[in-house]
C-alpha cells in the first residue's frame, strides 16, 4: 500500500513572546506536519517593525537583511528536503524529527534515556536533590541549616540500606569482604509498603545512636518526599510508603519561667563570653529569633513603625523566608547599645556579637548550671520561650505566628502552651460575669439534717447567693454526696 505524504507547512515569523534586552525579538520557523508544531529558532534577532507579515521577509531598514533573507529560504529548502528524506525512511514522520535532524540530532530520541530514567536509584535522587538544593543556599534561597538536615537524612537511609542488607545476608563474613566499598542503594520499583515503618523501627530501636519518635519521623519524612519525585517521573506509579504517618507525636519543648530569663539577664559571670550568649540568649527569649537569623541581624533590620516612630526589628526568615517583625522591648534596646562598638559587631555589621552555633549551645549549659536552672539551655528553646510570653500576656496566636515567621499557624499552635493563669484570667472575665458556679462535697458521715441545711443554703433562692438557679444535679459516692448548682 502507497503512503500517503501530508503536506509540510514551514512558517517563518517573529517570536513576540519572547523580547531579547535590546527590544529586538527573535526569528523562528514554525514547522507544522499532521497539525502538530515545534518551533526552530534560527538564531537571529530582528526588530518587529521590520519584519513584512505578508512577504515573510525583513524589510530593507533592517541591518543585513539580505543576509538574513537568504539565510530563511536556505533553511526552509533545508527543512523540504529532509522531510523528503525521512519519509523514505519511516513509516511515520514529525515536526520533532524534522526538527532534531535538522540540528545535527537523532531523528528519534533514543531509547536510552527511558531505561536511564528506570535506573534512577533512591540514593542517587538523594544526591541530585541535594546537588540542586545547594545551588539555592549559595543564592540565599534556603537555610544551610536545612541542607545540613537533608545530608542527615541521606545518611539515615544509607544506615538503614546497609543493615538490612547485612540482616539478609545474615552476617555472612564472605558476601562483606567481597563487596566491602561496594556503595549500598536501591531502585525505587524495589521499595515496598513496608519500607517505611521498617526503617522507623531500625532509627529508634536498632541503630547504634537510636533516635526519638519524633526525629526518625522528619528522616522519613524527607524519604517520602525523595521517593515523589519518583512518582512524578512516572518511575513508579505510586509513593509505597505514602502510608506511613510522620505527623503526631512531637516532643514537647516545655518554655523557660520569666523568672529564668530575668535571673540569666542580670546574672554577672564575670566571663566576657559567658556575658555575650547570656544576652544573645535573652535576646532570642524577648524577639523569637532562631539562631540563624539572630547571627545575621544588622542595623539595616531596625526600621521605624508608626507615628510614635517606634524601632522594630523586621528580617525575612532564613529557614522559611516568611517575614519576621517584632517590636524592640527597652532591654532589647540596652543589650543593641550594649555592643554596638563590639569589634566583631563592627567586622561583621550585627547587632551582635554572635559564636558559632556549637559554641552557643555549649556555653548556655555552663550559663544554666551557674544560674542554677534544671534545665538544658539551648538557642531553639529561647524561640519556645518567645512564644509562651507572648501568648499568655495576651497577644493573638495569628499575631504571634507572624512574629516567629511561620508559613502555617498549625505550627505556631505547637509552640501554644497556655499556663493556668491565663485560664483563670479569661475564665473570670468571660464566663463568671455570665454563670455561676457552686461545687461541694457533703461526706457520708454528715446528718441527713446538716446535708439538707448546707444544700439549702445553695438552692434557696432567697439566700442572694446564687439566684435564677436553671441546673442543679446531686450523685451519691462511696463516702460522700457531690452535688452542684450551675446558675446564671
Amino acid at each position: 500500500m502507497e503512503k500517503i505524504k501530508p503536506g509540510l507547512n514551514l512558517l517563518p515569523m517573529v517570536l513576540r513572546t519572547k523580547k531579547r534586552a535590546d527590544g529586538n525579538y527573535p526569528l523562528i520557523i514554525r514547522i507544522t506536519l499532521n497539525c502538530k508544531s515545534k518551533e526552530l529558532p534560527l538564531g537571529i534577532n530582528i526588530a518587529p517593525e521590520n519584519w513584512l507579515v505578508e512577504q515573510k521577509q525583513v524589510s530593507n531598514l533592517q541591518k543585513d537583511y539580505k543576509k538574513i533573507n537568504r539565510k530563511l529560504n536556505e533553511v526552509q529548502v533545508d527543512l523540504m528536503r529532509i522531510y523528503d528524506k525521512l519519509f523514505i525512511e519511516f513509516d511515520t514522520v514529525t515536526s520533532l524529527m524534522i526538527k532534531r535532524t535538522y540540528l545535527g540530532e537523532p531523528s528519534i530520541e533514543p531509547l536510552q534515556k527511558k531505561n536511564e530514567k528506570e535506573q534512577l536509584t533512591l540514593i542517587a535522587a538523594f544526591d541530585e536533590f541535594i546537588k540542586k538544593f545547594t545551588k539555592l543556599v549559595k543564592e540565599k534561597k534556603r537555610s544551610d541549616g536545612t541542607l545540613r538536615q537533608w545530608k542527615s537524612s541521606k545518611n539515615k537511609v544509607i544506615e538503614f540500606l546497609v543493615f538490612s542488607e547485612n540482616k539478609e545476608k545474615e552476617q555472612n563474613k564472605q558476601q562483606e569482604v567481597e563487596e566491602e566499598g561496594k556503595q549500598v542503594d536501591i531502585l525505587f520499583p524495589d521499595i515496598t509498603p513496608d519500607f517505611g515503618d521498617e526503617m522507623y523501627d531500625y532509627l529508634t530501636l536498632d541503630a547504634e545512636s537510636k533516635l526519638a519518635d519524633a526525629t526518625a519521623k522528619k528522616h522519613i519524612k524527607k524519604l517520602k518526599q525523595i521517593i515523589k519525585i519518583a512518582v512524578k517521573r512516572k518511575i513508579i506509579p505510586e509513593n509505597p510508603i505514602a502510608d506511613f504517618v510522620c505527623g503526631g507525636d512531637t516532643n514537647e519543648v516545655i518554655p523557660l519561667e520569666w523568672e529564668d530569663v530575668e535571673t540569666i539577664y542580670r546574672k554577672q559571670f564575670g566571663i566576657q563570653r559567658l556575658d555575650e550568649v547570656a544576652d544573645a540568649f535573652v535576646f532570642q527569649c524577648l524577639t523569637g529569633f532562631a539562631y540563624q537569623d539572630l547571627h545575621a541581624l544588622s542595623s539595616e533590620n531596625i526600621i521605624i513603625v508608626g507615628p510614635q516612630k517606634e524601632r522594630w526589628l523586621c528580617k525575612h526568615r532564613g529557614k522559611t523566608g516568611v517575614m519576621e517583625v517584632v517590636p524592640m522591648l527597652p532591654i532589647i534596646e540596652q543589650i543593641i547599645e550594649k555592643y554596638k562598638d563590639h569589634p566583631v559587631c563592627k567586622k561583621r555589621n550585627s547587632l551582635l556579637p554572635i559564636l558559632s552555633n556549637t559554641h552557643f549551645n555549649g556555653y548556655l549549659k555552663e550559663i544554666a548550671s551557674i544560674c542554677l536552672i534544671p534545665r538544658e539551655l539551648h538557642t531553639h528553646l529561647a524561640r519556645h520561650t518567645f512564644a509562651d510570653i507572648m501568648l499568655n500576656l495576651g497577644m493573638p496566636l495569628e499575631d504571634v505566628s507572624k512574629m516567629l515567621g511561620h508559613k502555617s499557624i498549625r505550627t505556631t499552635q505547637r509552640y501554644a502552651k497556655v499556663r493556668k493563669n491565663r485560664i483563670q484570667e479569661n475564665f473570670n472575665r468571660f464566663v463568671r460575669p455570665q454563670i455561676g458556679l457552686s461545687i461541694f462535697m457533703i461526706h457520708g458521715t454528715n446528718e441527713t439534717e446538716e446535708r439538707n441545711s448546707n444544700e439549702a443554703e445553695v438552692i434557696n433562692p432567697n439566700k442572694g447567693t446564687f439566684n435564677n438557679s436553671f441546673y442543679s444535679s446531686q450523685s451519691n459516692g462511696e463516702n460522700y454526696t457531690y452535688s452542684y448548682t450551675l446558675t446564671a
